[in-house]
């Protein structure tokens, strides 16, 4: 591939528009198979945690699918707008939605308040074992989004309130049912963004391991408003 070597204040949204042009100039043609993630760093000159960011971006614009084991190939020749049968029926039901994620943002703001109170030994324990998971998965969108879920659901065990684990089954299933495919194409897809997820999810563990409910209930309503920030652009 013909490309230009980046600076180091580039950054891969340069990679993805590198790699975007020579696909709808057809120089990269739909069934091609990419160069190594490896190959790809050495001849931008960047660190392969930036090609794979570019990767996911071109993913996320239907262009590329990404393969487990790492292989790309290129799957067609302009950016879909990502009109997947999720979305639309997100479109379709703002209202609904927006109610869920205000009702989301009460309860789970009190959920780890409660939590940072009452959570026992085991419970710290299991969230614990959850942000390291979190941790080895950066960047996998499957494993992002079960290990996301799994966090806030294990919180809301650690309440040890049944009508809290109720609550939250009910509206964040529902929820979650719709917002799917954003969760996974703008979330976890993302490199970048998977870290912040999981530093703030790490900072939300830190508060309830220290029993501040206060700072748990913060940390919590601000990564709740990180990720509505993202829907929005969908709703």
């Amino acid at each position: 591939m013909e490309i230009t070597r980046l600076s180091k204040k580039n950054h891969y949204e340069e990679i993805t528009e590198q790699l975007k042009r020579m696909i709808m100039e057809g120089k990269i043609k739909v069934g091609d198979k990419l160069p190594s993630t490896k190959d790809m760093s050495e001849q931008f000159g960047v660190g392969r945690s930036t090609t794979r960011e570019a990767l996911s971006a071109l993913k996320a614009m239907g262009l590329i699918e990404i393969r487990q084991g790492g292989g790309c190939r290129v799957i067609a020749s302009a950016p879909s707008d990502i009109e997947l049968p999720e979305l639309r029926s997100l479109r379709m039901n703002r209202s609904t939605i927006l109610e869920l994620l205000e009702a989301r943002q009460s309860f789970e703001v009190s959920n780890a308040a409660i939590a940072a109170e009452k959570r026992t030994d085991d419970d710290l324990a299991a969230l614990g074992g959850i942000i390291q998971e979190m941790e080895r998965h950066i960047g996998d969108d499957l494993e992002g989004e079960r290990t996301d879920l799994l966090f806030h659901l294990t919180l809301a065990k650690a309440t040890h309130n049944s009508v809290m684990v109720k609550l939250f089954e009910s509206v964040v299933n529902q929820m979650e049912a719709a917002i799917r495919e954003i969760r996974r194409v703008e979330l976890y897809a993302s490199r970048s963004v998977a870290k912040r997820l999981y530093k703030e999810h790490l900072e939300i563990y830190e508060a309830v391991r220290g029993r501040n409910a206060n700072a748990a209930a913060q940390k919590m309503k601000r990564h709740l408003l990180h990720v509505e920030q993202i829907v929005m652009r969908y709703v």
